[in-house]
Formats: C-alpha cells, sequence, structure tokens
C-alpha cells in the first residue's frame, strides 16, 4: 500500500526556497520512527527515493532464537 503526498515549498528571502515532504501518520508508524530521529534520503533514480535510517541496528521481530541445546 502506497501514500500520496504533496511536495510543499516556502519561498524564503533571497530566493531560498525550503521544500517539504509530510509523512502521513500510519506510515511513521509502520516505520516506528520518533520524534527528532535523523534520516537520509538517498536518490537512486528520477522515480526512485530510498529513505536511511543511518546508524540505527536492525530489528529483529519475534523471539531470539534459542541455541541447538535450548539455552
Amino acid at each position: 500500500m502506497g501514500y500520496i503526498t504533496r511536495v510543499q515549498v516556502i519561498e524564503r528571502a533571497n530566493n531560498n526556497r525550503q521544500f517539504y515532504f509530510i509523512c502521513p501518520a500510519p506510515l511513521a508508524q509502520a516505520l516506528e520512527m520518533e520524534k527528532g530521529e535523523e534520516v537520509e534520503w538517498v536518490i537512486e533514480d528520477r522515480e526512485t527515493i530510498v529513505l536511511k535510517r543511518p546508524g540505527q541496528k536492525k530489528r529483529v521481530r519475534g523471539k531470539a532464537k534459542e541455541n541447538r541445546d535450548g539455552k
């Protein structure tokens, strides 16, 4: 499932512009994002932007696997 959002632009003094992309709440919740978290945008091509979380350890869902001897 995808989420549609619009690009917003704020015009600043001296022709400086800032572009904003809003992350919908359901998407942020699914990604377990937190306020103030840093993310990195990586451009793969004109149609694909990847959002990365630098320095984040990969999360493993579910229970930890037991050793073969059950410990």
